[in-house]
């Protein structure tokens, strides 16, 4: 992505699902965090599911979709962590060859400033991989902070787990000071 580039964010479309699940899934195999045969990813390529019970939103750089994320409220099908006034999102993934681009850093501000424009919302909520740790550090840069008391934690036949839960709060005097300009938000 050049720096010139304009990263436009959007609701997903019909025609960018496979794109996205595609993408999806080749960020969370190609970053480590998945083996190609984790039963999970099935669930990270049901995108027209997401669009329908959540919102999903995508970042396109050039007519191209680079990057997408789910978003949900606290009673949403796809809450797993957010409680009432919180938002919460998931599945933030950007196409391998423009991680580090700034592409998810978008995404991640115009969820923020969602939040920020509705009065209930409170509090911004995720919870991620332990192995994201440059995710980790986005969320920090934007103000999330983590909370080991609400690790995710999840036990299956299969697999035990404790996912790291971030938030950002988004109407406390601390919040309103890192409000986002209109300088920020591009």
């Amino acid at each position: 992505m050049s720096p010139a580039a304009v990263v436009d964010v959007r609701e997903a479309r019909a025609q960018d699902y496979q794109r996205i699940a595609d993408l999806t899934v080749a960020a969370y195999v190609n970053g480590g965090h998945m083996s190609p045969s984790a039963g999970y990813l099935q669930h990270l390529r049901q995108v027209a599911d997401r669009a329908e019970r959540a919102q999903l939103l995508v970042a396109e750089v050039e007519g191209v979709v680079a990057a997408s994320v789910t978003v949900t409220d606290y009673d949403g099908d796809y809450a797993e962590v957010a409680r009432p006034g919180e938002m919460e999102f998931r599945m933030l993934a950007t196409a391998p060859e423009l991680q580090g681009s700034g592409v998810a850093r978008h995404l991640v501000r115009h969820v923020i400033a969602a939040a920020q424009a509705r009065p209930e919302i409170s509090a911004v909520t995720l919870c991620s991989l332990a192995s994201m740790t440059a995710a980790h550090r986005l969320y920090g840069s934007e103000g999330f902070s983590p909370d080991p008391s609400r690790d995710f934690v999840l036990i299956t036949p299969e697999t035990t787990g404790r996912f790291p839960f971030f938030c950002r709060e988004v109407r406390s005097s601390r919040a309103q000071s890192r409000r986002l300009t209109p300088i920020e938000r591009t």
